[in-house]
């Protein structure tokens, strides 16, 4: 596999950074950010963006054992909590979209750990790594390559 050699112009990078980061910030929790970003990249295959939010998660302090563990997050037992599986459920339900909505059940369990506004901007940190995903993966970008 060789890296192929689009690059983002300075336009489209610039934007799709300040949409990540207004949707870390709206979620207020930067720990739980990366999983969420780690667990899309994961279901999608990105090594480029495994290897950032790895390494971002443990200086937010996110523990080996749950990064051990996100793959197998169901399960973890208590591992995770209440928010975070919930968090990791909903973004298996919009990355994945196998029934080409996210089920109630699973959108219903996070809306009861987020506000409505929190609620939001998770969404929209999920949608924006499955775009970075899509945009890594489909340059073939490899971990670790500034040329992006």
């Amino acid at each position: 596999m060789t890296a192929r050699t689009t690059h983002l112009d300075d336009g489209v990078r610039t934007a799709m950074q300040a949409l990540s980061a207004a949707a870390k910030k709206g979620l207020g929790d930067p720990a739980l950010a990366e999983l969420v970003q780690i667990r899309a990249s994961q279901l999608n295959q990105c090594a480029f963006c495994l290897d950032m939010h790895l390494a971002i998660a443990r200086r937010h302090g996110v523990s080996e054992r749950q990064l051990d563990l996100l793959g197998a997050w169901q399960e973890a037992g208590d591992v995770f909590d209440e928010r975070e599986r919930a968090a990791l459920a909903l973004t298996e339900a919009v990355t994945v979209l196998t029934d080409r909505h996210v089920p109630d059940d699973v959108y219903e369990q996070a809306a009861k750990h987020f506000d409505d506004t929190r609620l939001a901007h998770l969404v929209a940190l999920i949608t924006v790594i499955n775009s970075w995903n899509r945009l890594m993966v489909g340059r073939r970008i490899p971990p670790g390559s500034t040329e992006w």
